[in-house]
């Protein structure tokens, strides 16, 4: 079809399709998506790239918090100090990244642009399951990369406009390489310092957290992940790189500024000062 400007267009761009903007690029320009960049002649080699590494989640009586520290290594080598690895999915929704950080940023924006297109085509936004879905699909076309050692293990979380009870509408969703598609209750950590933040939050979680318990408990978890895991980024009060911590609520998605971070996050290293194991959980 020419355009008066001169342009052409393929025909599939003037026809109804699918709601999902991945099916439609699978049909027409499959090479775009993450999952198939692979080259002919590769298929045995593995490729070094830097990894971002740990992402917490935990839910509060009011919705739910994601944070990620900021550190990504390449083998021993730190390859980036300040790298951002929680990103808005959309209103009401956030995605945290774990894994290959090239080939993981790449397929968030897709994500993205996959909500986008579907509330465009559809006029409705996806449900909080039908994005949890969606995300698992993304990462399960991601397999042959991943089996070339590229892989992708983000976390999902968000706020389900569905549920009536405000304490249970923060929710939130592991995956493993496959797609495989997991709802964790209360708190979950994914990434290479996960162990060591999931146990903090064991001792620290209350059924009655508020959203700023919820973030000054994330601060503590990636406080002690980066004390265990060497890729896992501390806080660098010299250079003022904090981790980003992301709340979504009834309100919708909100990214924590950066001088509320650094001020949460100091009196978190000035308790550690005083007390390097953290905050003691009472024996009951």
């Amino acid at each position: 079809m020419d355009l008066s400007d001169g342009l052409t267009l393929p025909a599939a761009f003037f026809m109804p399709g699918t709601s999902s903007f991945s099916d439609f690029l699978a049909n027409h320009s499959p090479d775009l998506l993450p999952g198939k960049r692979l080259q002919a002649g590769v298929a045995s080699m593995t490729v070094e790239a830097p990894h971002g590494t740990t992402i917490v989640a935990i839910a509060h009586t009011t919705g739910v918090i994601l944070a990620g520290d900021r550190r990504a290594t390449m083998g021993n080598v730190i390859a980036q100090r300040d790298m951002e690895k929680v990103f808005q999915a959309d209103e009401y929704s956030a995605v945290g990244i774990a894994g290959t950080a090239g080939v993981a940023v790449e397929l968030v924006r897709l994500f993205q642009v996959e909500l986008e297109h579907y509330e465009k085509i559809e006029g409705v936004t996806l449900s909080l399951e039908g994005k949890a879905n969606r995300l698992s699909l993304l990462i399960r076309n991601n397999l042959p990369m991943a089996m070339q050692g590229l892989a992708v293990v983000p976390m999902f979380a968000g706020y389900d406009l569905e549920v009536t009870d405000p304490a249970a509408a923060g929710r939130i969703f592991s995956y493993d390489v496959t797609g495989g598609r997991y709802e964790e209750r209360k708190f979950h950590s994914v990434g290479s310092g996960s162990v060591y933040a999931r146990g903090a939050l064991k001792k620290l979680y209350r059924d009655d957290f508020s959203e700023s318990d919820a973030v000054l408990s994330s601060v503590h978890a990636l406080y002690d992940a980066a004390d265990d895991d060497a890729a896992t980024g501390g806080p660098d009060l010299t250079r003022r790189i904090y981790p980003v911590i992301t709340s979504v609520t009834a309100a919708g998605f909100r990214r924590l500024g950066d001088d509320e971070v650094a001020g949460i996050t100091e009196q978190v290293v000035n308790e550690r000062m005083e007390h390097p194991g953290g905050p003691q959980a009472p024996l009951q």
